[in-house]
C-alpha cells in the first residue's frame, strides 16, 4: 500500500504539472503567477510552502478549482488525507470535469479506510482515463479490501491486459490470490513480477511470507529477505523480520545483530525492542533485557506482554518487589491469567510472605483447571483489532507519543530543510506551540514573511517613540550578534539617562523593559513594566509583555531552584501557582482592555494547559480562532488537546487546518495518529 500511494502521487504530480502549462487559466496575471509558483514548489516537493501559495490564490479567487486541486495533492503528499479529501471535493464541486481530482480523492479515501467511496471515485475517473495504470491498480486494491474478490480479479485482469509488463500489478494480484487461498497462483504471479523486475521488493517479501506459512522454509525465506534488505537497507522492519528468520535457523548472533541495527535505524521501534528483550532474556542477559522491556513500556504503558516478561526477569535477579508490582498490573488487566498468579506466588514466597504466596498459588491452580478459550495474555484478542478506537484508546496512544523526540542533529528551526519534502516523516517533539510575546526580532520564513498584526503594536510603532520596531512572535530568535546586543545595552543607558532627567513617561519604562527582555533581564523588565502600568493603567502592551516576562523569570528561577533545592519540590509548586495566578491576571487585563486581541486568548489557553485545565484551554483557543481564523498555532494547540482528551476526529480536523496554515509539526502528529 505505501508503494502504491507513493507511485500514484508521482503519477498525479507529473501529469498535473505537465498539463498545467498546456492549459489556460482565466485569472488576473498576479493570481496566475502565484499559482504557477505554487506548482513549481509542488513539483520540487516543497509541499508545505506550496500550500501557502495556493492559500493566497484561494483567498483572491475562491471560485477557481485548480488551487484546491493542487493543494489537495500537496496535502496528500503530507499524509493529510482528511484535508486532501476536503480540497479534492471542493475542486470537484467547482469543476466536476477535473478527472484527476477524483483520483486524488479516491487515494485519500482509500487511506482513510473508506474503500467503497474510493472505488466510486476511481470508477468516475476511469470513465475519462480508462487505461490509467495507477487508477486501475488502486481500484483493484480497494475492491480486495471490501472482499469483492471477483471485481478485484477483473480489475487486475484489465490492468495486466493493458500493461502486461507491470510488475507491481502481478504483486497486487498475488496478494489477492493469497486472500482467496490460491497459493500456487500467487507464487506464479510473484515469480512473474521478479522476472520482469529483479528490484521488486514487495515480491521478495511476499514470497518469504509464503515460504514461512506454507512450509516453514526459513532458509528460502531468509534468501528473499536478504534481497529485500539489499534493495531497502534503511527500513527497520526488514531487519526485524530477518532476525525472526535467523532465530528460527538457530543463528542467535545474526538475529541479535539485526535487532541492534533495526533499533539503530529506529531507536523507538517497540517491536524491535521487545523482540531483542526476549532474545536477551533467552541468553540470560537479564539486566539488558529489562532495559529493553522498560523502553517498550515507556512507549506503551499498557503493553502487558512486556510487563509480564519484565516481571519474570525481575524475579530472576531477585528484585521481587518490582516483579510483584509488574504482576499486579498484569493480573488487574487479566484476572484469569493463571501464570501471573503462579509467578507472583513464587516472588512472594522468596520475599518471605508465605501466607499471601499460598493464596496466589491456590488461585493459580484453580484457574489452570478451567477451560481457556483464548490466550488470556494476547493483547490483540483482549483489545480487538477490529474494534473502533475508544476515546481512552486515542488518549492512551497519544500519551505514548509524548516520549518521541528528534534524535537527529538539531537544525535551524525555520530553515528551508525543515519544511521541504515529506515533513511528516521527521521525528519532532510533540508539544504545544509556545506563547506569543512582544519582541524586536522575529524570524521571517518562506511560510511567513511578515509578523502577525496587532492594532496596539501598529499604533505604538506609529508614534516613533521607541528606539526599535515592536513585533509579535512565538518563536523569538536567540540574539547572538554582538553589535545588536551592544545596541540594546546602549538603549538601556539612553532610557536610564532620559528617565533621570525628565518627567516619567510610561512609554520610556516600556521601551527599557523591551530592551531588558531582549537581554533576558526579566526582573528588571518587570520592575519597569510595573512603573509603566502605574503611570498608564490601560497600557495594553505593558500587561502583555509583563505576563511573558513573569513566565520567563519563573522558568529561569525554576531551573536554578532545581539545581540548588532538589529536596524541596513543594517550593517550586507554590511558586508556579503564584506566578500562574499573576500571569492570568495580566492576560485577563489585556482581554478586558482589548477584547478582540486573539493572541491574548491564545496565551490564556497556553497558561491553562500548563495548569492542566484542558477544557477551559480549548475554549480559549476557540475564542482566539473566532477572532483570527488564520491563527494556525491555535488550531494546532486545540487539535493537540483534542487528541490528548481522546477526541480523534476533532483533533485530526484541527491539525489538518493548522498544517494548511503553515504549522509544520501538524503533519508529523497527523501521521502518528492516523497510521
Amino acid at each position: 500500500m505505501p508503494e502504491l500511494v507513493t507511485r500514484i502521487k508521482y503519477i498525479i504530480l507529473t501529469a498535473v504539472i505537465s498539463s498545467f502549462f498546456c492549459g489556460q487559466i482565466k485569472a488576473q496575471i498576479n493570481t496566475e503567477q502565484v499559482l504557477r509558483v505554487g506548482q513549481n514548489s509542488l513539483y520540487l516537493e516543497d509541499y508545505v510552502l506550496s500550500i501557502q501559495y495556493f492559500n493566497q490564490v484561494i483567498a483572491a479567487k475562491p471560485y477557481l478549482a485548480q488551487p484546491y486541486f493542487y493543494r489537495a495533492i500537496a496535502k496528500l503528499s503530507l499524509d493529510d488525507y482528511l484535508g486532501a479529501e476536503a480540497d479534492a471535493s471542493l475542486a470537484i464541486e467547482k469543476n466536476p470535469f477535473i478527472t484527476n481530482a477524483y483520483e486524488v480523492r479516491g487515494v485519500a479515501r482509500q487511506n482513510l479506510g473508506r474503500h467503497r467511496e474510493a472505488i466510486e471515485d476511481y470508477t468516475t475517473a476511469l470513465e475519462q482515463l480508462p487505461e490509467s495504470k495507477g487508477i486501475l491498480f488502486n481500484k483493484a486494491l480497494a475492491e480486495e479490501e471490501i472482499k469483492d474478490y471477483e471485481a478485484s480479479e477483473k480489475s487486475y485482469a484489465e490492468l495486466l491486459r493493458i500493461y502486461p509488463r507491470y510488475d507491481n500489478g502481478y504483486v497486487g494480484r498475488a496478494r489477492l490470490r493469497l486472500a482467496t487461498g490460491d497459493t500456487i497462483a500467487a507464487i506464479d504471479d510473484i515469480n512473474k513480477a521478479l522476472e520482469l523486475n529483479k528490484n521488486a521488493v514487495n515480491a521478495y517479501i511476499m514470497r518469504a511470507d509464503i515460504a514461512i506459512k506454507s512450509s516453514g522454509d526459513y532458509k528460502s525465506a531468509l534468501a528473499d529477505m536478504d534481497e529485500a534488505i539489499k534493495l531497502q537497507p534503511q527500513y527497520a522492519g526488514f531487519f526485524i523480520n530477518r532476525a525472526f528468520l535467523r532465530y528460527n535457523l538457530d543463528d542467535y548472533f545474526g538475529a541479535m545483530a539485526d535487532y541492534d541495527y533495526a533499533i539503530q535505524l529506529e531507536p523507538l521501534n517497540a517491536t524491535a525492542l521487545f523482540n531483542r528483550g526476549l532474545l536477551r532474556a533467552e541468553v540470560h542477559d537479564n539486566n539488558k533485557a529489562i532495559d529493553d522491556f522498560s523502553k517498550v513500556l515507556q512507549l506503551d504503558t499498557d503493553n502487558y506482554h512486556a510487563l509480564y516478561n519484565r516481571a519474570l526477569l525481575y524475579k530472576d535477579i531477585a528484585d521481587y518487589r518490582s516483579s510483584i508490582t509488574d504482576l499486579d498490573r498484569v493480573i488487574e488487566a487479566y484476572p484469569g491469567f493463571a501464570g501471573a498468579y503462579f509467578v507472583r506466588s513464587e516472588a512472594k514466597r522468596l520475599m518471605g510472605d508465605t501466607g499471601s504466596a499460598e493464596k496466589d498459588y491456590r488461585k493459580s491452580m484453580a484457574l489452570s483447571k478451567l477451560p481457556v478459550a483464548d490466550d488470556a495474555t494476547d493483547e490483540s484478542v483482549a483489545k480487538g483489532t477490529d474494534t473502533p478506537e475508544t476515546q481512552q484508546d486515542v488518549a492512551n496512544r497519544f500519551t505514548s507519543l509524548l516520549t518521541i523526540d528528534n534524535n537527529a542533529t538539531v537544525k535551524e528551526e525555520y530553515s528551508t530543510a525543515g519544511i521541504k519534502g515529506r515533513v511528516q516523516d521527521r521525528n519532532m517533539a510533540v508539544e504545544i506551540e509556545p506563547m506569543f510575546t512582544l519582541s524586536y526580532y522575529v524570524t521571517s520564513t518562506e511560510l511567513k514573511e511578515a509578523p502577525y498584526y496587532i492594532k496596539e503594536i501598529d499604533e505604538i510603532n506609529g508614534t516613533r517613540m521607541l528606539r526599535f520596531i515592536v513585533m509579535v512572535t512565538n518563536r523569538e530568535p536567540q540574539l547572538t550578534d554582538e553589535d545588536a546586543i551592544a545596541k540594546h545595552f546602549a538603549s538601556i543607558e539612553y532610557y536610564t539617562s532620559y528617565i533621570s532627567t525628565h518627567s516619567p513617561r510610561a512609554i520610556d519604562y516600556f521601551g527599557r523593559a523591551m530592551d531588558y527582555c531582549t537581554l533576558h533581564n526579566y526582573q528588571a523588565a518587570i520592575n519597569d513594566l510595573d512603573k509603566a502600568i502605574e503611570l498608564t493603567p490601560d497600557f495594553v502592551l505593558a500587561y502583555l509583555l509583563r505576563a511573558n516576562a513573569r513566565l520567563k523569570l519563573a522558568e529561569v528561577e525554576s531551573m536554578s531552584h532545581n539545581k540548588t533545592n532538589a529536596g524541596v519540590p513543594g517550593l517550586v509548586k507554590r511558586t508556579e501557582q503564584m506566578v500562574r495566578t499573576e500571569v492570568l491576571v495580566d492576560i485577563n487585563r489585556v482581554i478586558e482592555l482589548s477584547p478582540r486581541m486573539a493572541f491574548a486568548y491564545y496565551n490564556k489557553g497556553n497558561l491553562l494547559v500548563g495548569a492542566g485545565d484542558y477544557t477551559s484551554a480549548i475554549s480559549a483557543y476557540t475564542k482566539a480562532i473566532e477572532l483570527k481564523p488564520d491563527l494556525g498555532e491555535a488550531f494546532y494547540n486545540r487539535g493537540y488537546l483534542y487528541l490528548k482528551l481522546g477526541n480523534r476526529d476533532a483533533g485530526v480536523t484541527d491539525l489538518s487546518k493548522a498544517g494548511e496554515l503553515g504549522i509544520v509539526p501538524s503533519y508529523n502528529l497527523l501521521k502518528r495518529m492516523t497510521r
